[in-house]
């Protein structure tokens, strides 16, 4: 905990604080009170915006010689860390799968970071990046598999506890798990009878598949409108462990309940979020979670989706 607080001090200057807002057709839909925490509004658009500043500040203070980064991502994370690299003129060499939305690579791209959009998959790209770092000396930085990433996710859910200390359900996406990690060991240490559910992908479910096996397994991912939640985590990654002790659900989503989800945040909310920032609200849509607290919080992770997508889905 000490580690997300000293997070938020570090990035504090350089990320916003986001707003929590109230969601009458959420509630309505779910019977309960629903708040969303705007992650979107983040900078860069998403809340991969805090673990990477935090990331490449925390480095800078261990290590002021380090002046050469590598990571994998599948978009979001890149688009941050390359923010952040930009703004402390690091090097950052980002490696995503081919077919990631162009207007997060546009945007890595345009923060100067070296792009290297070819991988076959997400899974692909993390081991060219882990290679790549390998070779040149360069250090590495997971999107989640990362002591500092996790805290500066962690951060999330500070502001979301100060902003409504009543939350006792609060519903995180995971891909990699980095989110679920933060927010959950805050969850569990400011109140530990608040309930955090893991939202999935019917296609890509590594998570909920690997706690019901005891053990990370490696699962076939399919294709999805969240992208940033496809893929298998790392082998060696850390936040399995955190995961299996501070998240009590994991459900899973169709690709039809997610376009829902896209849908009807703009609709009915007037937000915008690509597929990974709105399956907490295509879980409470479709009633995958259960039972429902009395003041429900979801995690709107990102609003970075392709403008022919989000097109095609309304």
């Amino acid at each position: 905990m000490i580690e997300i607080l000293e997070a938020r001090a570090r990035i504090a200057p350089y990320v916003r604080r986001t707003p929590l807002i109230h969601s009458h057709w959420l509630s309505d839909a779910a019977g309960t009170r629903v708040s969303i925490k705007l992650e979107s509004v983040q900078v860069a658009n998403s809340f991969k915006s805090r673990g990477a500043f935090n990331a490449v500040l925390a480095r800078r203070q261990r290590d002021a010689g380090a002046t050469a980064i590598v990571t994998a991502s599948a978009g979001n994370h890149g688009r941050a860390l390359a923010m952040a690299a930009e703004q402390f003129g690091v090097a950052l060499t980002v490696f995503t799968p081919a077919d990631a939305p162009r207007t997060k690579l546009d945007a890595i791209r345009r923060h100067g970071a070296t792009l290297r959009a070819e991988g076959r998959d997400y899974d692909d790209a993390e081991r060219m990046a882990k290679t790549s770092a390998a070779e040149t000396g360069a250090a590495f930085i997971s999107p989640y598999s990362d002591p500092d990433v996790i805290a500066g996710a962690g951060t999330v859910a500070l502001e979301i506890f100060e902003d409504a200390p009543d939350v006792d359900t609060l519903v995180v996406g995971i891909g990699g798990g980095g989110l679920a990690s933060g927010t959950g060991t805050v969850a569990r240490r400011v109140n530990e009878a608040c309930r955090v559910v893991g939202v999935e992908l019917d296609v890509a479910h590594a998570f909920l598949t690997s706690i019901r096996d005891g053990r990370l397994v490696e699962i076939a991912a399919g294709p999805s409108l969240a992208d940033g939640l496809g893929g298998n985590p790392d082998p060696d990654t850390i936040t399995f462990a955190i995961v299996q002790q501070v998240v009590d659900d994991i459900v899973a989503v169709s690709e039809a309940e997610i376009a829902s989800g896209i849908a009807g945040l703009v609709a009915h909310e007037h937000l915008v979020a690509e597929g990974a920032g709105a399956v907490g609200a295509a879980a409470l849509l479709a009633h995958k979670i259960a039972p429902l607290g009395k003041h429900v919080v979801i995690v709107l992770s990102g609003g970075n989706i392709d403008t022919q997508r989000l097109k095609t889905l309304l």
